[in-house]
């Protein structure tokens, strides 16, 4: 991301930030409400509106390409909110999760692998409505849902928010597996204990702008 600066309409909210992310690195935003990080992620999904800047994926200037191309070219995002699909069951979520691939086959591919790999406790609620799973459930869906597209660069906005102690220790221990597979993976998070235990880069947000990086 180089000098980005992007808000909502007229509202700026953020200034000139640079800050760049290795393949299969896990660098996590943090900072105080309101800090951007939120719409630092959005900018990259291209949820925002951009008015400086650029963000180069893979070597593509990726800043103005819609939302829908960015998932072809291997990026997805889990938004804030657990915001799955309620009325729809888990196996109806995760599939619309792989809207983009044409192939059968390959769709049930990857939904096993999900549940095998990364969420085996979703496999016994497939027939169940979203709505009727508990907080930390819906979250797993959420991002298995997000790697139905077989991501290589993963957001994740805020995965622990209203998560139980243990089962958020739980879902941390998830994301670092689904790294060590290969995915880059961004996440913003209020818990900077569990946050930064995982990371390889972090990245301080104040204000719209990047206060403090490193290691």
């Amino acid at each position: 991301i180089k000098n980005l600066e992007s808000g909502y309409g007229e509202m700026q909210i953020l200034f000139d930030i640079s800050l760049d992310v290795k393949p299969n690195e896990i660098a996590v935003l943090i900072g105080p409400n309101g800090a951007g990080k939120s719409t630092l992620l959005k900018s990259i999904f291209n949820l925002v509106d951009i008015y400086k800047g650029q963000i180069v994926f893979k070597n593509k200037n990726i800043t103005k390409i819609p939302t829908h191309e960015l998932i072809e070219l291997g990026i997805s995002y889990v938004p804030q909110g657990r915001q799955v699909f309620q009325t729809l069951t888990v196996k109806e979520n995760l599939e619309m999760g792989a809207f983009l691939t044409k192939e059968k086959d390959l769709v049930e591919k990857r939904m096993e692998e999900v549940l095998e790999k990364h969420f085996p406790d979703l496999r016994k609620k497939l027939n169940e409505h979203a709505f009727a799973l508990s907080g930390g459930q819906q979250q797993m869906l959420a991002i298995g849902r997000a790697l139905m597209q077989d991501p290589q660069l993963l957001l994740l906005d805020e995965p622990s928010l209203g998560l139980a102690p243990k089962i958020m220790k739980g879902l941390f221990k998830k994301i670092q597996e689904i790294n060590e597979e290969g995915v880059t993976i961004m996440i913003v998070e209020q818990n900077a204990r569990q946050a930064t235990a995982i990371a390889d880069k972090i990245f301080v947000l104040e204000d719209g702008k990047v206060a403090l990086s490193g290691d």
